[in-house]
C-alpha cells in the first residue's frame, strides 16, 4: 500500500529538488496541518469518493484550491482594489460541492492554529455554508471592494488605500545609479546569464506585441520563491519599466503553469485549452469581477506561463487571534464572493446556468452531507499530517 508521503513525494517528483525540499520543511514547520492542506491539494481529491451524491450538485468553474488563505485583495485593470479568490492554478469544471467541501475543510483543520475549538468552527461553516447559498439564491454576482466591504475585510481594503507604488518598490527593490533593481534574498534568488538573457528578449518581444507605450522594459528580474502548493515550479518576479521611473515602475510575477492536479479525478469533459495557463487566465477572468491587472497566458522556452502584476503579500486577511464574531463576517463575505463568482462564470463551456444554481440554493438538503464529509475529510488530513511528518524525519539525514 502507498503511504502519504510516497503519494506526495510522487506528485513532486517532476519539480526542483531543492525547492520541493523547501515545500516539506513548510508544510511541516507549522505544527498544524493547514499548511500541510495546502500544500497537498492533491490528496483531497485523490481521496475524494468515487460514487457520492455530493458529485450530483450544479457544475460549475471551481478555482480547485479553495481553502481560507486563497482569498485576497489584487488590483484590477482599472486600478482599483477589490477582494476575491485569488489563485486558479487548480482551475477546473467540476460540481461546486468540490470547492466548497475543500473550503469548510480547509475551516476546520485552521481552527487549531486559529485557535478555535471544535465547535466555533464549525459554526464558521455554517455562516460560509449560509452566506454562499443565500448569495446563489439571489442569482446576482457583485463584487467586494472598499465601499462595500465589512468587518476585517473592509479594514484591509482601507488600509490599502493608504500604500502607494513607491512604497511597495521600495520593499522590494534597491535604488542604484537612479535605477530600481530587485533585492536578492531568500525569496528572490539570481538567475543564471544564459537564461536570463532569453528571458529579456522574449519579454521585449512580447511588450512589442502587446503595447504601444514605451513601457515594460526590462530592468530586472529573479527567481522567485513563493506560496506553498506550488513551490519547485519555475517562477520569476519582473521588474519593468513604467510611466516614470524608478517610483513609477512595475512588477510582474511569471508562474510556470502545468495541468490542474484535479486533472485525473475530473468526471466531466473538460474544454481545450492551448495550454495550462490559457485555462487559469480564463477561468479567473470569468470568475473574478475584474479581471487582475496585466493578467496573461504566455509561452516561454516551451513552457506555460501566467503573467500578471505582483501584489504585496501582505495583501491578506490575518485571521489568527480574531474574535469568533469577526471571523463571521469573514465568513459571509467569503461564501458571497464563492457564489458571486460561480453565478458569474454560469452557462460558460459547460458550467451550469444561473436558474439551476439558484434551483440548487432553495433546497438546501446537501449542507448536512457536505459538513458531515469535510469533518471527517479534516480528521483524516491531520492524520495524514502526522504521518507526512514522522516519514519526513526518518527521511531526512
Amino acid at each position: 500500500m502507498t503511504t502519504v508521503f510516497e503519494r506526495i513525494q510522487q506528485f513532486n517528483q517532476t519539480r526542483d529538488p531543492q525547492l520541493v525540499t523547501l515545500k516539506y520543511q513548510k508544510m511541516q514547520a507549522d505544527q498544524s496541518a493547514f499548511t500541510f492542506l495546502r500544500g497537498t491539494c492533491h490528496l483531497f481529491y485523490e481521496d475524494w469518493p468515487t460514487a457520492t451524491p455530493l458529485d450530483t450538485a450544479p457544475l460549475t468553474w471551481i478555482c480547485g484550491d479553495l481553502h481560507l488563505e486563497n482569498f485576497g485583495t489584487y488590483k484590477g485593470d482599472n486600478r482599483l482594489t477589490y477582494f476575491d479568490i485569488n489563485d486558479f492554478d487548480e482551475s477546473a469544471l467540476a460540481p461546486c460541492t468540490w470547492e466548497l467541501a475543500r473550503f469548510l475543510t480547509s475551516v476546520l483543520v485552521a481552527a487549531q492554529s486559529l485557535d478555535l475549538d471544535e465547535a466555533s468552527a464549525l459554526t464558521l461553516c455554517d455562516r460560509f455554508l449560509q452566506s454562499y447559498t443565500l448569495a446563489l439564491a439571489t442569482g446576482q454576482a457583485r463584487t467586494v471592494e472598499r465601499e462595500t466591504a465589512t468587518g476585517m475585510v473592509k479594514d484591509l481594503l482601507v488600509s490599502l488605500k493608504r500604500r502607494d507604488r513607491k512604497s511597495f518598490l521600495d520593499e522590494r527593490t534597491t535604488l542604484k545609479n537612479g535605477r530600481r533593481q530587485l533585492i536578492l534574498d531568500s525569496k528572490h534568488t539570481a538567475i543564471p546569464t544564459d537564461e536570463k538573457n532569453r528571458l529579456i528578449n522574449f519579454m521585449e518581444q512580447w511588450r512589442l506585441q502587446h503595447l504601444t507605450a514605451e513601457v515594460f522594459k526590462v530592468l530586472d528580474l529573479t527567481h522567485r520563491i513563493a506560496g506553498t502548493g506550488s513551490l519547485g515550479i519555475q517562477r520569476y518576479a519582473l521588474l519593468v519599466e513604467g510611466n516614470g521611473s524608478p517610483d513609477q515602475n512595475y512588477l510582474l510575477d511569471l508562474k510556470a503553469q502545468s495541468d490542474s492536479a484535479l486533472a485525473p479525478y475530473l468526471k466531466h469533459q473538460q474544454p481545450v485549452w492551448d495550454h495550462p495557463a490559457q485555462r487559469v487566465a480564463s477561468v479567473q477572468q470569468r470568475v473574478q469581477g475584474m479581471p487582475p491587472a496585466l493578467l496573461g497566458a504566455v509561452t516561454f522556452d516551451g513552457q506555460s506561463f501566467l503573467l500578471k502584476e505582483l501584489q504585496p503579500t501582505q495583501d491578506r486577511l490575518n485571521l489568527k487571534q480574531s474574535k469568533v464574531n469577526r471571523l463571521e463576517k469573514v465568513m459571509t463575505t467569503m461564501g458571497n464572493v464563492v457564489a458571486w463568482g460561480q453565478l458569474r462564470s454560469s452557462g460558460r463551456q459547460g458550467s451550469a446556468i444561473a436558474d439551476d444554481l439558484i434551483t440548487f440554493a432553495q433546497d438546501p438538503s446537501w449542507h448536512q452531507p457536505l459538513l458531515a464529509y469535510a469533518h471527517a475529510y479534516s480528521h483524516q488530513v491531520k492524520s495524514d499530517y502526522r504521518s507526512f511528518c514522522k516519514a519526513l524525519a526518518e527521511a531526512t539525514p
